[in-house]
């Protein structure tokens, strides 16, 4: 992806309630699994912009006097993660600029796949990034004074912009909700007494006691002010609906609903469906916590084996997944999971994941297993094999680097020192869910690019703003000397 990060983050906004910015903190909370590196939130009264952000988890970043200094009965809030070296304050959102339009707040969920070639076009008109985000390129089209009317603005740059993208902008008077003409990431409305709020999972709902409306479709803004809410339909075509599967198998949090389907559910289901698919004979079925749990638990229900929680998670480490360096990764590996002997020794064990990536990881765990004395150690994943990078926002690297990518199915038994080894079917994972397969992105696993990306294009238009002048570190000093300045 060059220069642009990838973001998975959690988005949270409210419009129309006195505590604003206490239910926004809350939110980011329940939505804290989404992003773990910094946090932000800006609230307004109709005027001024107040804002906080910092580095670190929501209770880090947000003191009790600090919450109280952020009024307004409208606020939006991230929390972020960034897949390149960009775990810099600047980066941290939601971005606010003041313009010819008056001041904007952009919340950010996804990855544009034209960000460079349109930051290259912007920055040979004169626009000048203070960021390294690619969410800073869509408040800088939105500014531009040859678009008329804000709504107006708005819909022409979401034309422009490619990839996936779930928003939440807000103006002077207006809080915007957007997803992409795909929804490839999540955005749901609901209401707290009179008060309207948007969040990328209804898990954060249930947290402020807000009763879910429904999800923003794809390829809808809703614009809420005090005239209620109002939907415009952006784009005049409908397209091809790819919602991201693995919102189902990893990301979203087991007690949200996606796509009106419990996550809960959906991932029991998958290691139901991993049990008829790739049965064993075995004597304990052990899930890699805590995103194994539910497919783990599924697995034992179908297959009658007995399901033990033999590894113990260390709750005040973070995912491993997704932190950012292969450092910390490696450091999380040893500290996250404890192993009680007891449970496996002597028996013939079924390891359940939901997913292995670059395997480094799941090695360390079945090695773990055989210390400690387990007969057999059998590994079941319940989603396929992934093969190929997204280029939407997820943290898979390119193939190189992907386990499944470079491994026959023998070579990837081997490397992980395992007795057996099965994947759940495509098939079987889209089953699982209740949903039909044509409204999913699948393309980690089967290549199959919804919004078309040429890495070429993007790594050119990266190499011609930064070919010999200045070189990404210096760039990121000046970003920061200027940021001290302001």
């Amino acid at each position: 992806m060059g220069h642009y990060p990838k973001h998975y983050c959690g988005l949270f906004g409210v419009f129309g309630h006195p505590s604003a910015a206490e239910l926004t903190y809350y939110g980011l909370y329940a939505l804290q699994h989404r992003g773990q590196e910094s946090a932000g939130i800006v609230t307004s009264e109709g005027g001024q912009f107040r804002v906080h952000k910092g580095m670190g988890l929501v209770p880090q970043v947000f003191r009790a006097d600090i919450l109280g200094n952020l009024t307004g009965h409208m606020a939006v809030g991230h929390c972020r993660y960034s897949t390149t070296g960009s775990s810099l304050l600047h980066n941290a959102q939601p971005l606010v600029v003041d313009c010819g339009r008056g001041q904007l707040a952009i919340a950010h969920n996804g990855n544009l796949t034209n960000a460079a070639l349109l930051r290259d076009e912007l920055e040979a008109r004169g626009s000048i990034f203070q960021t390294t985000v690619d969410s800073e390129i869509i408040l800088h089209l939105m500014a531009q004074p040859t678009l008329a009317g804000q709504e107006s603005g708005l819909i022409q740059t979401l034309r422009r912009i490619e990839g996936a993208y779930s928003l939440i902008i807000m103006t002077d008077r207006e809080l915007i909700g957007v997803r992409d003409p795909h929804g490839f990431r999540p955005l749901s409305i609901g209401r707290r007494d009179d008060a309207w709020v948007l969040t990328s999972e209804t898990c954060a709902l249930d947290l402020i006691q807000a009763r879910f409306v429904r999800d923003v479709e794809p390829g809808e803004v809703v614009i809420i002010n005090q005239q209620g809410l109002r939907s415009i339909a952006a784009f005049p075509q409908h397209a091809r609906r790819a919602f991201c599967i693995f919102e189902f198998i990893y990301f979203a949090r087991p007690d949200s609903r996606l796509s009106g389907r419990s996550v809960y559910q959906a991932r029991v289901e998958l290691g139901r469906q991993l049990a008829r698919e790739h049965p064993v004979d075995a004597d304990v079925v052990v899930p890699i916590p805590d995103s194994g749990n539910c497919a783990a638990l599924g697995f034992a229900m179908e297959s009658g084996i007995e399901y033990e929680m033999a590894f113990v998670r260390n709750h005040y480490v973070g995912r491993s997944f997704i932190q950012p360096t292969q450092i910390i990764r490696d450091l999380n590996v040893r500290v996250k999971l404890n192993l009680i002997e007891d449970l496996v020794r002597g028996r013939r064990v079924v390891v359940v994941d939901d997913s292995i990536v670059r395997g480094t990881t799941f090695r360390t765990r079945v090695h773990n297993l055989k210390q400690a004395g387990a007969r057999e150690v059998h590994v079941r994943v319940s989603c396929p094999p992934h093969r190929h990078p997204c280029v939407y926002g997820i943290d898979f690297p390119d193939r190189s680097k992907l386990m499944a990518a470079n491994l026959s199915p023998e070579e990837i038994r081997h490397f992980l020192k395992a007795d057996t080894v099965g994947y759940l079917s495509q098939e079987g994972m889209v089953k699982a869910t209740g949903l039909p397969p044509e409204g999913f992105c699948m393309a980690c696993y089967d290549g199959r690019y919804p919004v078309p990306y040429d890495p070429l294009l993007d790594k050119q238009a990266i190499e011609r703003r930064h070919g010999g002048v200045i070189s990404l570190g210096e760039a990121l000093m000046k970003d920061q000397e200027q940021i001290r300045l302001l």
